[in-house]
């Protein structure tokens, strides 16, 4: 590409030569100057003159002729002289706006950014990758602006993708540019409009604009986003902030103090709602986070008939949904072993220790390693345990079967 524009450069530059000034030569042939042959002439009528050929009167009538003539070349000479020095200036003037031109182009030309753009498009499967995969290092100011530039050649060429437009607007939301980012974002959702990532993105959006209106839109988002997922602690804070901005406080306060009762102390935003929660005048202390202290005893006979085998620990709500609220896995102890069970080892966001009010702990012992159920798998299963504190005491026993 660069070439065909360097290429295309110099034919208009040719062309800007030949219509300044059409070349025009002056054919100088070997001959005398018009001196020396106004000199010859004139001693040719003398000698005419003298040997009687010639009347003075013709004589004079000659001489004043053959003066006229030179005269006249003499003119011309000059005006050659003018033209030359003319062509001069032309060219000298040429070489001085092409060397201009040539300078302010290529420190200003657009050349620059047409090379950015091939780069980006080049570059548009890279910059997916390390920004959605977090693949290699993140996005720098300047490839966040390429990858702009990219999916929106993209779009242009091959029409509406949800995915593109939302990526689009997460660009541009973190440049500062939210009202772009909020048209990307309502082109994504009317190709997409259940998908929670994209609703909560677009509220965010709203939220920093601000204005009734936009934060009426932002709270119907995270109300579908909530209808749908009710333990999306994202949508929640959401919401509580959105209600804040309205000056709904009631509606704030509730969105909040349901949040903090799911948070997990050693999450950032605890400590965040709680602030916000005593600013608005609640009477609510930092919660000690939640801790299961297993002592858990194996049969020697296990560690030494499966050396390779693990123990899956986890804990979960009695009679509730399967998925545990805390969970580790460690090789088969011998003898008996200590440990603790937190709420930062949840598996799934918002569902912690701190999610549930009785928990159960189980022991699941592995021979092959794996969490599902093999052959010579079981496991035990503690009591009931109610938080009456911030801490649950468990023993558990594994022995051979």
């Amino acid at each position: 590409m660069m070439w065909q524009l360097l290429l295309g450069a110099l034919l208009m530059l040719a062309l800007s030569l030949v219509f300044m000034a059409w070349p025009r030569s002056a054919r100088v042939g070997e001959q005398q100057t018009p001196a020396e042959l106004f000199s010859e002439r004139m001693e040719l009528l003398a000698t005419a003159r003298d040997a009687g050929e010639l009347a003075e009167q013709d004589f004079d009538s000659a001489a004043d002729e053959l003066k006229q003539q030179f005269l006249e070349q003499e003119a011309k000479a000059v005006q050659l002289q003018a033209s030359q020095s003319s062509w001069r200036w032309y060219g000298g003037l040429t070489l001085a706006v092409a060397a201009m031109v040539g300078g302010i182009y290529s420190w200003n030309g657009h050349y620059r950014e047409l090379v950015d753009w091939q780069t980006a498009q080049q570059k548009l499967p890279e910059f997916g990758e390390r920004s959605l995969l977090g693949r290699g290092e993140p996005l720098n100011d300047e490839e966040l602006t390429g990858f702009a530039l990219a999916l929106r050649t993209k779009l242009a060429r091959e029409g509406d993708d949800a995915a593109a437009w939302f990526l689009l607007g997460r660009i541009w939301m973190s440049q500062g540019l939210m009202m772009d980012a909020i048209d990307a974002f309502e082109k994504a959702l009317q190709m997409t409009p259940e998908r929670t990532s994209l609703l909560i993105s677009y509220s965010q959006a709203m939220l920093v604009v601000g204005g009734d209106d936009k934060l009426a839109k932002a709270g119907r988002a995270m109300a579908r986003v909530l209808t749908n997922e009710p333990d999306n602690l994202d949508a929640l804070s959401l919401l509580a902030y959105i209600a804040y901005e309205k000056d709904d406080l009631d509606e704030a306060i509730a969105a909040w103090t349901l949040l903090l009762d799911r948070l997990p102390s050693s999450d950032p935003r605890y400590a965040v709602v709680l602030n916000k929660l005593q600013e608005l005048g609640q009477d609510v202390q930092a919660r000690e986070e939640r801790t299961v202290y297993l002592t858990l005893e194996v049969d020697p006979d296990l560690r030494q008939s499966h050396p390779d085998a693990s123990v899956f620990v986890f804990v979960r709500q009695p009679d509730g949904p399967a998925m545990p609220v805390a969970a580790q896995r460690i090789p088969v102890p011998a003898g008996e072993l200590q440990m603790m069970l937190t709420e930062e080892m949840s598996m799934q966001t918002g569902w912690t220790l701190a999610s549930i009010d009785e928990v159960e702990v189980v022991a699941r012992f592995s021979p092959s390693g794996r969490v599902d159920e093999t052959e010579g798998s079981f496991e035990v299963v503690s009591s009931r345990q109610a938080f009456t504190d911030a801490r649950v005491q468990v023993a558990l026993q594994l022995k051979a079967q």
